[in-house]
């Protein structure tokens, strides 16, 4: 299988989640990982992932046509990780996702690199109903107008240390009575590993054949919100009342705790995301996945306990699980 040889990618929002190991993933092929961040100081950590000087933060913001035109000077390759979950007055979704994706994807073509990967998120629509999804779609459009060669990533919910999924519900198990079932809790996601989108995107930006293809990265099992909520309670040792929050009561709910963003406090919940959660995150029938990119997906039960542990009363030294229906 053709490869692009290991040279210089630049990778916007390398520091977050997924970006951190997405720069790992990188630069174990031997990539030179220049990475573009509002915040290079948060970013020196990644430096003990490669080489000395195989890794370098640079600042940039995404929204500045200059500073991205900067950031690719060399590159051969680009990866835009950028996106954001509720948006606070200085950071929109129209601003990060759709005019930032458009820029990066000009500059990319302006400066004649090779290969463009764009993390999008399945349910990405145009006509989506809510506005992060609608975003979304609308970047892949922006993305592809200018390069139709990118590669484009769609993730379901993505697990591993450090989520904002599953650590989330598992504080709130920690302290709470009830967890709430938004909508009955019967939608539906396919959690992927971090490890595996991490490849998929270092495979996406190696692969020839990967060019002008999207694919949907989703894990080995379809799981309602109910069972992904009861894995947490199972594992974190847990016997808590999951309570039945209709869709309206939880609108209400988001529209008063998303307040909490205009002074910089990452609210619990949106009245966007229980919008999303209306609508099922899985794979597509028919969409090309990980198995497209000879990726072999890791379950969320072989990796949840390595970090849930930490909110059992005890930590790893807690006892045995009890019974949940004791």
């Amino acid at each position: 299988m053709a490869e692009i040889s290991p040279g210089l990618v630049t990778v916007f929002g390398g520091s977050g989640f997924v970006g951190t190991q997405v720069v790992r993933a990188l630069a174990r092929r031997g990539w030179r990982v220049r990475v573009a961040v509002r915040r290079p100081s948060l970013a020196f950590d990644l430096r003990p992932l490669g080489d000395v000087g195989q890794i370098q933060p640079i600042r940039c913001d995404v929204t500045d046509k200059d500073q991205v035109a900067a950031a690719l000077v060399g590159a051969d390759a680009a990866v835009n990780l950028v996106g954001i979950l509720f948006e606070t007055p200085s950071r929109k979704f129209q601003a990060l996702h759709v005019e930032g994706a458009r820029t990066v994807a000009q500059a990319c073509a302006d400066a004649g690199v090779t290969r463009l990967v764009q993390m999008s998120a399945i349910g990405a629509d145009t006509e989506a109903a809510g506005l992060y999804g609608r975003t979304k779609g609308q970047a892949e459009a922006a993305v592809r107008a200018v390069r139709p060669d990118a590669v484009i990533l769609r993730p379901s919910i993505v697990f591993g240390a450090g989520d904002g999924f599953l650590n989330r519900f598992a504080e709130m198990a920690s302290f709470a009575p009830a967890l709430p079932l938004i909508g009955g809790g019967q939608t539906k996601f396919q959690p992927v590993y971090v490890g595996d989108v991490a490849e998929a995107v270092a495979r996406a930006v190696i692969r020839r054949d990967a060019a002008g293809r999207t694919f949907e990265l989703g894990g080995p099992a379809v799981m309602t919100f109910e069972e992904v909520l009861q894995l947490i309670l199972r594992e974190t040792h847990r016997q808590r009342l999951l309570l039945p929050l209709p869709f309206f009561a939880a609108r209400a709910i988001g529209s008063l705790a998303q307040l909490t963003a205009v002074i910089g406090i990452p609210p619990v919940l949106t009245q966007d995301q229980v919008v999303m959660l209306q609508t099922d995150n899985v794979v597509a029938l028919g969409a090309e996945g990980l198995a497209a990119l000879d990726i072999q997906p890791t379950g969320i039960e072989a990796i949840a306990p390595s970090y849930l542990w930490r909110y059992r009363r005890g930590g790893q030294f807690a006892e045995k699980p009890v019974s949940l229906t004791a």
